[in-house]
């Protein structure tokens, strides 16, 4: 048997090897071309790019926060400032276990639990190169503990920090505010405002009060510095430094001393007073009280603190200065007597027969003047005296509440003042069309009858008041309150003036002013319901009580010892002294406290002696007020 003998064709296989080589050789060719393609895009290409990116990895920016700008009253008081002291800060980068470095460290200084949270926050917040507090303010003592065992604990040393600090603690505190670390709503709203690349999440700024509104000013602006770092994120040194701007300085027209007798005078009382200078708009003091402590916020209110501001009847955290609002009462009366003359309703001779009473046209409803069997004849100048109600209840029915919203709502009641410190409410001066707009009702004579002494619908601010005080002091001119004098440039110490210019008028006839201001200064002596305050003044000074009803008495009688000490009336008090060059003026809210003249005036009293006189006056012996005895 034959076998069949296969015969391999040698020249094709190495033809068909020649082409897998070709191929493979191909492919190897084209993988290094994509290599050095890719090379040449990287290196060449974008060079600038990565080479930024690795400078990034290898500096880091750190924010150097600026000193913040001080807050001084007119004679150079501090009332916001500045202070070093010794904070102990762990730089998180150069430690390996944090908790433990925590522990170790517990054993030489106090780390309070809230410590730890504002730590922990922190280190959610800021870069990890960055060194963070883990207990600020330290005393000699831990500082000293601290400082013999530093060579044994890496990554933490003690540095030097500025802290806000509010020397005069409660006295000034809403006109002050204060500052507190930022809160994502005040980043977004920095960001909104474009200002965010002044700040980091973990800074401080203004809160309320004046550190709020001048925030901008108080800030400075932010410096940096570039620090070198290793692939671990530990520093190793400082490459470039811009140092930060100061913040600028704030110089008020308020009166440090000033404020605090003010402060002192209302004692236990709760309320709110507003002094003014009326030839500026210059604030000389704003009062709110009960105040608060600035100086609890600073860092962070603990628990109890913030459960008792903001969980008390009393409400300090208010400013009710600019957001409180209450009836006029009869402080109303001085400017309807003011529309009374110039709107043509009454002359000085004008009198009525005042019963004690005041009937309603054909309704037959009664209107009770506070004395009762009324106050005989009265014309318009014994009616500011005496703060006859029964007068101004015929003039407001004469004048209608058209009239009187128009005149009187040139003297700022029912608007902004536009004062410098956030918050500011407008309180309300009525009118038909507010009405029917928010009650769906029309407007009734009786609804202005009420009006026509301060009660009913009728809403002010103390602001306002005092504002409204200050025009009528000043002969119809109107000045923009303001409470920032001047700002000193942190640099070159140069002062920039708020230049006190009038923004309006009111067109008053001198006659018509000379008439009320004289009344008003018979307020103040014997037979007029400020009496007992005008007692023995060096000077003349012009005064309008007022008693504002909380509740409604729905024709009962009102007897102060039968009603809860919270609805019992306010007491009230404008005014402006010398009389003929007024240099102060201003509106005093004490509530619950009864009547105008026996407790809102005496406050008055020791704010005008001392300012006017430079001495504090001693305290006139208080006696016991009757509705009969001193009307508001």
């Amino acid at each position: 048997m034959s076998r069949s003998v296969e015969l391999r064709d040698h020249r094709r296989e190495l033809y068909l090897f020649q082409i897998r080589l070709a191929v493979a050789g191909a492919i190897v060719a084209g993988v290094f071309l994509m290599l050095l393609i890719r090379l040449f895009y990287l290196q060449i290409l974008q060079h600038d790019h990565y080479q930024l990116l690795a400078e990034q990895n290898r500096v880091n920016i750190v924010p150097v926060v600026p000193h913040r700008g001080v807050i001084l009253d007119r004679n150079g008081v501090t009332l916001a400032t500045n202070y070093a002291a010794y904070t102990l800060e762990i730089t998180p980068s150069e430690v390996d276990d944090l908790d433990a470095i925590i522990e170790e460290l517990s054993a030489l200084v106090k780390i309070t639990p809230k410590d730890r949270r504002h730590f922990e926050k922190l280190l959610a917040e800021v870069p990890d190169f960055s060194s963070i507090p883990i207990r600020t303010r330290l005393n000699d003592e831990e500082v000293a503990r601290f400082v013999v065992n530093r060579f044994q604990i890496r990554g933490v040393d003690i540095n030097a920090r500025l802290f806000r600090h509010y020397p005069s603690a409660e006295v000034a505190s809403h006109v002050v505010g204060y500052i507190g670390r930022m809160s994502e709503s005040d980043f977004a709203g920095l960001q909104e405002k474009g200002l965010a690349y002044n700040y980091t999440k973990s800074d401080y700024l203004g809160k309320v009060g004046l550190e709020q509104h001048y925030e901008r000013v108080l800030r400075g602006v932010t410096g940096y510095e570039h620090v070198e770092t290793d692939a671990t994120g530990r520093s190793i040194r400082t490459l470039r430094s811009i140092l930060p701007v100061s913040g600028n300085n704030l110089l008020l027209a308020l009166d440090a001393k000033l404020q605090q007798i003010a402060e002192d005078a209302f004692g236990d009382h709760r309320g709110s007073l507003v002094a003014i200078e009326p030839e500026t708009g210059g604030v000389l003091a704003l009062v709110s009280r009960p105040g608060f402590d600035p100086n609890l916020f600073v860092e962070g209110i603990d628990p109890a603190h913030w459960k008792l501001l903001n969980e008390s009847p009393d409400h300090p955290l208010n400013n009710r200065a600019l957001q409180g609002v209450y009836p006029p009462g009869s402080t109303f009366k001085s400017f309807m007597a003011l529309a009374g003359l110039e709107l043509g309703k009454r002359t000085p001779e004008d009198s009525i027969s005042d019963p004690g009473y005041f009937v309603l046209g054909g309704s037959g409803h009664v209107f009770r003047d506070w004395k009762k069997g009324g106050h005989g004849i009265v014309n318009l100048h014994k009616a500011i005296v005496e703060s006859c109600d029964t007068y101004f209840y015929g003039l407001a029915q004469d004048l209608g509440i058209d009239s009187i919203h128009d005149f009187i709502g040139q003297f700022g009641f029912g608007k902004l003042t536009g004062v410098d410190i956030s918050g500011e409410v407008s309180g309300l001066l009525p009118s038909r069309q507010w009405k029917e707009q928010r009650f769906d009702q029309r407007w009734f004579v009786g609804d202005t009858i009420s009006i026509g002494i301060g009660q009913g619908y009728n809403l002010v601010t103390p602001l306002q008041l005092a504002s409204a005080t200050a025009i009528l002091a000043n002969g119809g001119r109107i000045f923009r309150p303001h409470l920032v004098q001047h700002i000193q440039n942190s640099q070159t110490n140069e002062l920039e003036t708020v230049e006190p210019h009038p923004v309006a008028e009111v067109r008053l006839q001198p006659r018509h002013l000379d008439l009320v201001r004289d009344a008003m200064v018979d307020v103040t002596r014997p037979g007029g319901t400020a009496a007992w305050a005008g007692f023995g003044a060096k000077y003349a000074f012009a005064g309008k009580t007022g008693t504002a009803q909380v509740i409604g008495m729905k024709g009962q009688e009102y007897d102060e010892e039968l009603i809860d000490e919270r609805h019992r009336d306010h007491a009230l008090f404008i005014a402006f002294a010398p009389a003929e060059a007024p240099k102060i003026a201003l509106a005093i809210v004490v509530e619950n406290a009864g009547h105008g003249g026996a407790v809102a005036a005496p406050i008055a009293r020791k704010m005008i002696d001392y300012y006017l006189l430079g001495v504090e006056p001693k305290a006139p012996a208080r006696r016991a007020a009757s509705r009969e005895s001193d009307g508001d």
